[in-house]
C-alpha cells in the first residue's frame, strides 16, 4: 500500500510540475500575450471590414502582421535571455 501511495505522490508531482511549466508559458510575460491577443483581434477586425478604403486597410493589415510577428519575437528573445 506504502508504495502505491508513494508513486501516486510522484505522479501527482510531475503532473503539478508539468502544468506549472504550461501554465508560466503565458503568464510569464502577461503583457506580451495580451498585446498579442489585442493584434489578433485587431487583424480580424480590419479581415471583416469594407476594402473601400483607398488602400489604408490593406497597408493597416500588413502593419499588424509585422507587429504581430515583432511581439512574438520579443517573446521568444525575452524566454531566451
Amino acid at each position: 500500500m506504502t508504495l502505491q501511495r508513494n508513486m501516486l505522490v510522484a505522479v501527482a508531482l510531475v503532473v503539478g510540475s508539468v502544468a506549472g511549466a504550461a501554465g508560466m508559458a503565458i503568464a510569464d510575460q502577461p503583457y506580451m500575450h495580451s498585446a498579442l491577443d489585442n493584434l489578433r483581434d485587431a487583424r480580424a477586425n480590419l479581415d471583416h471590414a469594407s476594402a473601400d478604403k483607398g488602400g489604408h486597410r490593406v497597408t493597416a493589415i500588413g502593419l499588424v502582421d509585422q507587429a504581430i510577428t515583432e511581439v512574438k519575437a520579443g517573446i521568444e528573445y525575452d524566454r531566451t535571455h
